[in-house]
């Protein structure tokens, strides 16, 4: 027997760093993403040795150990077992054996919501294998609390709810973790363009988010006017993305994006650097609307939204920087499990 799963990352239009607490807790975020077809996928594979083992094929690592209630951190293939000491404890499962492999379809700290994503998928197999009752808010909020609380790593909620449920989503954030996730009703017609027009450009760099992610969220407990500010500016690109689309009003997609930007790099140091800029620049310069940094900055996947035939004199004049036009689709489904036997 096999147990499969796979989640989706996402591409954040507006209002990312807006989920991130004090800042959400104080004031309220407000994010507008879009699950893509690109994936973390996870495979258990249950064993009767007394081990376990977990292997990450994208980053050829492998752990193994001998069968226990709670595993060490380390330092490596912690999501993976932060996800498996927290499902033990929650639900009294003992004496497991298993193979897990995982394995991602873009790198770690590419600004696609990587490590989030990668905890919902694998959580999503341990439900997925022992029928655990949980819904989607419950996976979400579960997968914030492994990563966020239990392996103390930065970040904020909005990567763990587009992994789970999928879609085109507005969602909205407030304190006590209060999520609530609005599915947008677009039109196919609108997607397609949205999806033909819109360039996710892989710079081929990759960055530790989560110091970005600190200073952000330093920013927003000290209460730094200016950062915040530009997080109030941020949250209000998501109101207006979400009108822009629900009214097809798609001539406005890059405005928004740049405004987005432009506030974005107020608020915290480090989001965007040298190379970001001058890639960003030649792509305005070669016809595109708008644009900005994928995720928390810094490095990694940045989108260009252009139209017509600018697409392609963007993608040519972006040659030069050695980077990649990745292909995707919008998808509708979140978190994805089934059963091999």
């Amino acid at each position: 027997m096999k147990i499969r799963s796979k989640a989706p990352f996402r591409i954040g239009f507006a209002g990312g760093g807006t989920d991130v607490s004090p800042y959400s807790d104080n004031y309220g975020g407000a994010i507008l993403n879009a699950a893509i077809s690109l994936y973390a996928y996870t495979t258990i594979i249950p064993r009767t040795d007394g081990k376990i083992i977990f292997k990450a094929l994208d980053r050829g690592e492998v752990l193994e150990f001998d069968s226990a209630q709670t595993l060490p951190i380390s330092g490596t293939l912690d999501l993976q077992i932060g996800v498996y000491n927290r499902v033990v404890k929650e639900f009294g499962l003992k004496n497991l054996s298993f193979e897990l492999i995982t394995t991602m379809d873009v790198a770690s700290g590419s600004g696609l919501g990587t490590s989030s994503t990668l905890v919902v998928s694998i959580l999503g197999a341990f439900v997925e294998w022992f029928k655990l009752p949980l819904g989607e808010y419950d996976i979400a909020q579960l997968s914030y609390d492994i990563e966020r609380v239990d392996l103390k790593m930065a970040g904020g909620k909005q990567d763990q709810y587009a992994a789970t449920f999928g879609g085109v989503n507005f969602m909205e954030f407030y304190k006590d973790n209060k999520v609530i996730v609005n599915p947008l009703r677009i039109r196919e017609e609108l997607l397609n363009e949205l999806q033909f027009n819109l360039i996710l450009y892989y710079t081929k760099t990759s960055r530790e988010s989560a110091r970005i992610i600190e200073t952000q969220a330093n920013n927003a407990q000290t209460k730094q006017e200016k950062p915040i500010q530009a997080m109030h500016q941020v949250k209000e690109q998501a109101y207006l993305m979400k009108e822009a689309l629900l009214k097809d009003e798609l001539y406005k997609i890059g405005e928004i994006l740049s405004t987005g930007w432009e506030n974005k790099k107020k608020m915290a140091e480090g989001i965007t650097n040298e190379l970001i800029d001058d890639i960003y620049s030649t792509a305005i310069k070669s016809g595109a609307t708008g644009g900005k940094i994928s995720g928390a900055g810094g490095g990694g996947f940045m989108i260009f939204y252009a139209e017509e035939a600018n697409r392609y004199k963007v993608l040519k004049a972006l040659e030069k920087f050695g980077g990649q036009a990745k292909r995707y689709e919008f998808c509708k489904e979140g978190l994805t499990t089934w059963t091999v036997d």
